[in-house]
């Protein structure tokens, strides 16, 4: 069993982000989607097909939900589909680095990867003098 990752995102960033993660490291190492909220969706008639991709990653040890911003529609969807029953943490604020250090550290559980989410993302942030 293992931790699924949900990406729930505004239009053509969670593909292009898994993409990214999946061309860099090969193979990925836990079962990761990305559910893109359309900009003209009704957040309720789409709520059916994001619980159905929060299922079908689900590894039995629960779902890791990663958002791009914080209370926007795709945030506000992912909240609603953590209260459908599977255990669920989320992190907004989603980029690569977030999500290249999620699955580099694969084996911890899902109580667990927040922290290390959110450290990937901070730490991506270099500013550069140069």
């Amino acid at each position: 069993m293992s931790v699924g990752i949900l990406l729930v995102t505004h239009e053509g960033i969670g593909s292009a982000l898994l993409a990214v993660a999946t061309r860099l490291l090969s193979a990925l190492p836990l079962k990761v989607e990305a559910f893109e909220v359309p900009f003209d969706a009704d957040p309720d008639a789409i709520l059916p097909q994001a619980s159905a991709a929060l299922r079908r990653v689900d590894g039995g040890d629960g779902v890791l939900v990663l958002t791009d911003l914080y209370g926007a529609t795709p945030s506000n969807l992912a909240a609603r589909v953590a209260h459908l029953g599977t255990p669920v943490r989320r992190v907004s604020s989603l980029n690569l680095p977030m999500l290249l250090r999620v699955m580099n550290y694969a084996e911890l559980e899902l109580d667990e990867l927040p922290a290390i989410a959110s450290a990937g993302a901070r730490n991506g942030v270099i500013l550069d003098d140069a």
